[in-house]
């Protein structure tokens, strides 16, 4: 049996995942200088509308179909990581990326959709969550609110990112530099 207040407590700490996913790979970016690729930047949009469910739950209320849009972005972002892991598994075709514990980005990925489709799926099953939340106790409130604002920060970033990286047309396949940031 899952209250409302822990299933929006967990679902703050979820959305606080998701955020340390995206402030990891904006910190391989930044400090590494290895830009995504057009399918790591795809993957980061799955995560994008997969926590974009879940901070519906923590702004609205919780719904099965916040989970239903947090399920289906992660069943996204994980076909889009699946492809890139096909793409690389082939002998001699190489990798993209530094490797983290021995997986790429895009293994690590994958693995984060598919807890994040199991976990959604789970929380479907406590219906008693769905009664409503007759009033919030402050530290639930206080982890919801900084889970979506740093959740905005976080899509934020990454649009700012993303826009410089590869201007008003397709990313690079290989990218070396930002478009944008580049001297004529």
């Amino acid at each position: 049996m899952i209250s409302p207040m822990t299933a929006l407590r967990l679902n703050s700490l979820g959305l606080l995942a998701i955020c340390a996913v995206f402030g990891f790979a904006f910190a391989d970016q930044l400090i590494f200088h290895d830009l995504p690729c057009p399918l790591c930047i795809l993957q980061r949009a799955g995560f994008f509308a997969a926590g974009f469910g879940i901070a519906l739950n923590l702004t609205f209320g919780l719904k099965p179909g916040h989970y239903g849009l947090a399920i289906l972005g992660a069943i996204l972002g994980g076909a889009i990581a699946v492809r890139q892991v096909l793409l690389h598994i082939v002998p001699g075709t190489g990798a993209y990326g530094d490797a983290f514990f021995g997986l790429h980005f895009y293994t690590w990925a994958f693995l984060v959709f598919l807890a994040m489709v199991v976990g959604s799926a789970v929380m479907l099953l406590f219906e008693e969550q769905f009664a409503g939340v007759k009033e919030h106790d402050p530290l639930t409130k206080n982890l919801a609110a900084f889970a979506v604002l740093a959740f905005g920060f976080f899509a934020l970033a990454n649009g700012v990112s993303t826009v410089a990286e590869c201007g008003a047309g397709l990313c690079p396949d290989s990218p070396t530099d930002y478009l944008l940031l580049q001297k004529p």
